[in-house]
């Protein structure tokens, strides 16, 4: 009797692994969008500004 105890036990501490990946997959998500909308409003207030190559990527090199 005691295994199914066990058992359920098991499947509580499975469930909540899940739930917080689960969490942790939507906590992600939300950061990159967070971060992307972030660059787009630097990007436009940078070429608003006539500061195109402050949008280049920081690979390529800048020209004054």
């Amino acid at each position: 009797m005691a295994i199914w105890y066990e058992l359920g036990i098991f499947a509580l501490a499975l469930a909540f692994g899940w739930w917080q990946l689960h969490d942790v997959k939507k906590a992600r998500a939300q950061t990159r969008a967070k971060r992307e909308a972030e660059a787009r409003r630097a990007a436009a207030e940078a070429a608003a500004a006539g500061g195109a190559t402050a949008a280049a990527s920081p690979d390529e090199p800048r020209t004054p």
